[in-house]
C-alpha cells in the first residue's frame, strides 16, 4: 500500500544510512522497524551496571562513604604540617 509521509530530514537521513548498512531497500527496513515498534510495545531498556573499583585501604576511622570527613580530615592534616614548617 502506497502512503506519504512528512518525515524529519535528520531522520530519513539516519533511515537511509541504516538501509545502506544492512544493504536492504528503504521500504523493507521502515516496514521492519515500525512492526517491531507496534508488535513490541515500548523498548526494553537494561540497568545500567557502574563498574566498581576497589580504592585501596582506608586510613583507620574514616568512612570512605563520607567524602566529607574525608577531605576535612585531610585539610587538616595539611593545616597541622604547614604549622610545623613554620616553627
Amino acid at each position: 500500500m502506497r502512503t506519504t509521509i512528512d518525515l524529519d530530514a535528520d531522520l530519513l537521513e539516519r533511515l537511509r544510512d541504516e538501509a545502506r548498512q544492512r544493504g536492504v531497500p528503504f521500504k523493507d527496513l521502515l516496514n521492519s522497524l515500525l512492526r517491531a515498534s507496534l508488535e513490541g510495545g515500548p523498548a526494553k531498556i537494561e540497568p545500567y551496571e557502574c563498574p566498581v573499583f576497589s580504592m585501596g585501604e582506608a586510613r583507620p576511622g574514616i568512612d570512605l562513604d563520607k567524602a566529607l570527613q574525608v577531605a576535612s580530615a585531610l585539610e587538616d592534616e595539611e593545616t597541622a604540617r604547614r604549622l610545623l614548617l613554620r616553627k
